[in-house]
């Protein structure tokens, strides 16, 4: 119903996608302006950086645009029309996910999978079957974890009511995060993405695999291809977490 009320004004769900392209394009632009001044950026190239930056971009960007509107579960439980949701034979989860559904965001992803293109383009690597599916593996296990974390944000909402920038600062910021090398981060953040937060397991870990870059934090190889079984984990644990929630939702009172 979102997509068809969309599309009803083509036009201006063109320039409203063009824009919103454009402004997302502006953080690759700032990254871009950093390497006309120096030649590696934590030891990387700019290639290596656009690959981050692609990957992502286009994770988190598919989580946005399925998962973005948790952001308003606190809204709706200061309000109290979390009531509606649950009085319909659909899950809850679902429903939110899908009210006001923002087509437009899919600019976010196209525009992530144009530097990513061009990223593959520019390494200088032997593109082995492995590192293929890698990338693959990296998309989607990404946008699992980042999805996770909307999830996560949405659950604490029931408790906090009024928490979406806190959300905010581990899918939005957390994706701007990850556009660059771990190298240029202090250890500890490091250590926080991975074992407190796994987003390092979004596209960190395997990416320097798939470039042939040494873990700063010297773990075993064989954490590289562990994305899947996090994105698994933290799957089950968003879960956990959002039936917490919702069972202690109490409406408004009024």
């Amino acid at each position: 119903m979102w997509m068809r009320s969309t599309m009803a004004y083509r036009a201006s769900f063109a320039i409203v996608t063009v824009v919103s392209g454009v402004m997302t394009f502006a953080d690759f632009a700032a990254i871009m302006i950093m390497f006309a001044h120096v030649d590696a950026l934590g030891g990387f190239s700019l290639p290596e950086v656009a690959f981050l930056y692609g990957t992502s971009t286009v994770a988190f960007g598919l989580s946005d645009l399925l998962l973005g509107n948790l952001e308003r579960v606190g809204r709706r439980v200061r309000d109290g029309t979390m009531d509606v949701l649950l009085m319909r034979p659909v899950p809850v989860l679902s429903q939110i996910a899908a009210d006001q559904f923002a087509l437009r965001r899919v600019s976010r992803i196209t525009q992530g999978a144009l530097v990513l293109g061009w990223a593959l383009w520019r390494l200088e690597t032997d593109w082995a079957p492995w590192k293929v599916l890698m990338i693959a593996m990296m998309i989607f296990c990404g946008f699992v974890i980042f999805g996770c974390v909307f999830v996560f944000g949405a659950a604490f909402q029931f408790f906090a009511q009024d928490a979406a920038e806190v959300q905010n600062s581990f899918t939005y910021g957390g994706t701007t995060l990850l556009q660059y090398p771990p190298t240029i981060f202090a250890k500890d953040l490091v250590r926080g993405v991975t074992f407190v937060v796994p987003l390092a397991f979004v596209n960190w870990l395997p990416a320097l695999r798939v470039l042939g870059r040494d873990d700063p934090l010297g773990l075993p190889g064989w954490v590289d291809f562990a994305s899947p079984a996090v994105a698994l984990l933290f799957c089950a644990l968003a879960g956990l977490a959002w039936r917490t929630g919702l069972r202690a939702y109490r409406s408004t009172g009024s």
